[in-house]
């Protein structure tokens, strides 16, 4: 068996024994916890295009709110006539769960398809203010659609998201994107990204591998919307504004363009400051940004970065 197979299977075996345990662990640790394994999914969904494949996205919020809604509705909606009335059971909630997850990350892929076939041509700066166009248009959709809850968002969602759920999920998306770049085919991510008019001298077809990159990122940014919104039970547009693209951002720039092991760990570092600095939590934006600015002058390939040859985790 493949050793990134052999991985993934026991990060999933793991992920399940801790969530059988979760009830005898302190229910504070395990929300940070739970937080941590969420920004896991965003970051390294989103290095797949800003890293590995040389983009600059800023509109990450906005496939995690197509995520978080649609399967919202899909449990809220539909899950009490689909479950019946004894509700189901652990099993038919499971299933609906995971086709809620499904429907949420295929809905927020779709919407990458749509913003990435006429963006994707663009570089740099304009591929950068259309992504954040688009994330701002959803989050003013989503605040307008009263069917959705409009501004003051969708609450009583049933608690689904567990811990086994969104370990399961994330070791899933270091697994998902690890093949992909090491694949032949993601070997056009890499050429995309070391120079771009090159791989079109050759023969590559950059904006299409720049599509499959961008629909995949925005795919498990949509599931990790949809297990964001059964974690807190509660979601309304102002989560998924300008502010928390940046935060996926700066993970992916902490961890070292292209390293999904750095990625990981700046991803588990910047969930865990707030926490640390709760004392002061309305600073934590300047924070952010110093700690941006510092790197970008200080060490621009990432505190993570080990060098042009990492492309494995």
């Amino acid at each position: 068996m493949p050793r990134p197979l052999l991985l993934l299977l026991a990060a999933l075996a793991v992920s399940i024994a801790i969530s059988a345990a979760s009830a005898h662990l302190d229910p504070y640790f395990l929300d940070v916890a739970m937080g941590v394994g969420i920004a896991i999914i965003l970051a390294v969904s989103l290095n797949l295009v800003n890293g590995h494949t040389g983009q600059f996205s800023l509109g990450h919020a906005g496939f995690m709110a197509v995520g978080a809604y649609l399967s919202s509705a899909v449990t809220l909606f539909l899950g009490p006539s689909l479950l019946g009335a004894d509700g189901g059971g652990p099993l038919g909630q499971g299933l609906l769960f995971a086709g809620a997850l499904a429907c949420g990350g295929a809905c927020a892929a779709c919407a990458g398809l749509l913003i990435g076939l006429p963006s994707l041509r663009l570089k740099g700066d304009y591929l950068a203010l259309v992504t954040l166009g688009f994330g701002e248009i959803i989050r003013v959709i989503f605040q307008n659609v009263e069917a959705l809850g409009g501004a003051l968002g969708l609450i009583g969602m049933p608690p689904y998201t567990t811990f086994g759920w969104i370990y399961g999920c994330a070791a899933l998306a270091v697994y998902t994107v690890a093949c992909l770049v090491n694949s032949t085919y993601g070997r056009g991510f890499l050429a995309t990204r070391d120079d771009e008019i090159a791989a079109e001298a050759v023969g590559l077809d950059t904006t299409r591998y720049k599509i499959v990159a961008f629909v995949t990122g925005a795919f498990f940014a949509g599931v990790a919307g949809g297990l964001f919104a059964h974690f807190k039970l509660a979601i309304d547009p102002r989560g998924f504004d300008f502010t928390r693209s940046i935060e996926i951002v700066v993970m992916v720039i902490l961890g070292g363009m292209g390293r999904t092991a750095g990625v990981i760990a700046a991803a588990i570092l910047l969930t865990l400051l707030p926490e640390i600095l709760r004392p002061v939590a309305e600073y934590r934006m300047i924070l952010y940004s110093l700690l941006l600015v510092v790197l970008m002058l200080l060490r621009p390939q990432g505190l993570f970065h080990r060098g042009a040859k990492g492309v494995r985790p």
